[in-house]
């Protein structure tokens, strides 16, 4: 009876301790779990506390295009004869919408258009404010799209938004500019970094 109460016991302390054993093993796994949760929170935290938003955001409202053939006059700004070209352009219009996020006034230096071709990528800088109005003097078909201008050397106070019209003359045709892979817009600020943006919309042509 005694062997037999010995090994009852013995039995009994080896299933306390696997049992202490288990437990032990579950505080550690359950601590270890906590440990992550509480790293990953720290994480997200410090990232979202340091990361600032972009210093300048923006939208293309909408893009038309003008395709035409062009022969000059003949004569040049002095009313002397010339001889007379020809050549296909595109009138690219574009209604942009920029906002300044920062706390400091963004000068915007250039707006280029880019078109991706067969043989490489095109990029043509905006016409000025002034040239935007002689346009429109040139072709009066185009009156409907006429609005505020967009300057290429606007400035954006903190805070504020700007909304215009820019645009540019490719030397190309119709068929090559249907031909183009990609079209999107690059806004280069003075000490930031460029500001590209693709037209969500469809293209219209006038």
């Amino acid at each position: 009876m005694s062997l037999l109460h010995q090994e009852s016991s013995r039995d009994v302390d080896d299933a306390a301790r696997g049992e202490e054993f288990t437990r032990g093993t579950t505080h550690v796994v359950r601590a270890g779990v906590i440990a992550a949760v509480l790293v990953t929170m720290i994480i997200a935290f410090v990232v979202l506390a340091t990361q600032k938003p972009p210093v300048v955001s923006g939208e293309i409202v909408q893009v038309w295009t003008h395709p035409n053939h062009v022969v000059t006059s003949g004569f040049d700004a002095n009313g002397e004869s010339m001889a007379k070209q020809s050549f296909d352009q595109v009138l690219v219009f574009a209604r942009v919408k920029l906002i300044n996020q920062s706390k400091n006034p963004l000068v915007l230096q250039e707006v280029l258009a880019n078109i991706r071709q067969a043989d490489g990528i095109l990029s043509v800088s905006a016409g000025s404010a002034g040239q935007y109005d002689e346009v429109f003097l040139a072709y009066p078909e185009l009156a409907a799209l006429h609005s505020s201008p967009l300057s290429p050397r606007a400035t954006i106070e903190p805070g504020q938004s700007m909304e215009g019209t820019a645009f540019w003359i490719f030397r190309m045709s119709r068929q090559e500019w249907e031909a183009r892979k990609d079209l999107n817009f690059t806004f280069r600020f003075q000490y930031q970094a460029n500001l590209v943006l693709t037209p969500h919309t469809a293209v219209m042509e006038q």
